[in-house]
């Protein structure tokens, strides 16, 4: 049996802070790598700030050799302007990736929360206590900032993802489902 071995660079987007996460996945079982924070809120010009990301997220892809991208996707809230600034942040690190050819992958915060512990609705302390647990993290190896653990959540679901077993039913398209599931569906 090959062991396939890959990296993954999680990243949990925001405009004053930015979180990233490294792990190694080694078959069905995955470490940390590294796992940080781009802090930005001494910046005050918002297009220094997204120059800043290229740059630091190109500095890690750079550093770490990623072979895919897990990004959290924004929740939406009730302030467009939030939303917008957060969007833009989002888009800069992909774009960083996409300079690099590096495939990307997509989670919504509930998604992420629900693969690391079963939950979600859990707390960022929460995510972050699981993911000590599940990476055999040490106390001195935790962050200060827990957007640093949100993206590693993000890179720790999505090795979750690519491991896990295709559904016992598994459809290739619409046109796929219908032909496999004819006596199911109503004319």
């Amino acid at each position: 049996m090959i062991k396939t071995e890959k990296i993954i660079l999680g990243i949990d987007p925001g405009t004053n802070i930015m979180g990233y996460g490294v792990i190694n996945a080694i078959g069905n079982k995955a470490e940390m790598v590294a796992m940080g924070v781009i802090d930005m809120r001494r910046m005050s010009d918002p297009y220094l700030r997204l120059g800043k990301v290229f740059d630091r997220i190109t500095g890690i892809i750079d550093e770490f050799l990623p072979d895919e991208m897990a990004i959290e996707a924004p929740f939406f809230g009730k302030n467009v302007q939030s939303m917008l600034k957060l969007g833009r942040a989002q888009g800069v690190a992909i774009a960083a990736a996409i300079h690099h050819d590096i495939p990307i992958h997509e989670y919504a915060p509930l998604k992420i929360k629900m693969a690391i512990t079963g939950n979600g609705s859990a707390s960022k302390e929460q995510v972050a206590g699981m993911l000590k647990r599940l990476l055999k993290l040490e106390e001195k190896e935790m962050p200060k900032f827990m957007d640093a653990t949100d993206a590693l959540g993000a890179a720790y679901c999505h090795f979750l993802q690519s491991n896990a077993p295709l559904p016992e039913h598994h459809y290739g398209s619409w046109k796929d489902f219908a032909k496999k599931n004819s006596g199911r569906i109503k004319q």
